[in-house]
């Protein structure tokens, strides 16, 4: 069937921009990857201003002493916490799409992103040890590093305890 001379109609009725294209082709625009979506960026952005906020809030409450800011490392490990419980229970409530995928940038990376700041561990850790406490530099460094690790550990079991009965991806939680 012809619509214009030198110019077919498809099966679909749609004409290919190019003829050397199939029409399916062109029907479906790959989606742009999330770093490149404007909301996605807007909810990150959103959350690590509000992190940010509590962060130095509390750190303007609660000064370094001794050149060892404690509310930077106790920040720093409840964060680690956090994010381990986070991720553990949106992991096993399907894939990273739509609102979990929302949930997980503005807490996950924004707000947590911003709340924690490891950048201001290297800097007192660095002050400490460029004014000859070692000691306290390093032992600062290998606590927050330590502590760290075992929240996150801590929220990721935390989290699979309480999840809830059917929950998760797989086989477990397809069976149930």
């Amino acid at each position: 069937m012809h619509d214009e001379p030198g110019r077919h109609l498809t099966d679909s009725g749609s004409i290919p921009i190019d003829p050397d294209i199939e029409v399916d082709e062109t029907e479906t625009r790959p989606a742009r990857p999330p770093h490149l979506r404007w909301t996605y960026l807007a909810v990150v952005a959103l959350g690590g201003a509000i992190g940010t906020a509590v962060r130095a809030a509390l750190a303007a409450a609660f000064p370094a002493h001794d050149g060892i800011s404690w509310v930077i490392l106790a920040i720093n490990v409840a964060g680690a916490f956090f994010l381990g419980l986070l991720l553990e229970a949106l992991a096993h409530r399907g894939p990273d799409v739509g609102r979990r995928r929302r949930i997980r940038l503005f807490v996950g990376t924004g707000l947590l992103g911003g709340f924690t700041t490891y950048s201001t561990l290297t800097d007192d850790t660095a002050r400490l040890l460029g004014d000859g406490h070692w000691g306290a530099g390093s032992g600062y460094a290998v606590l927050t590093a330590v502590l760290g690790l075992l929240a996150v550990v801590a929220g990721l079991w935390i989290a699979a305890l309480v999840r809830p009965r059917g929950a998760g991806t797989g086989t477990r939680g397809a069976a149930r």
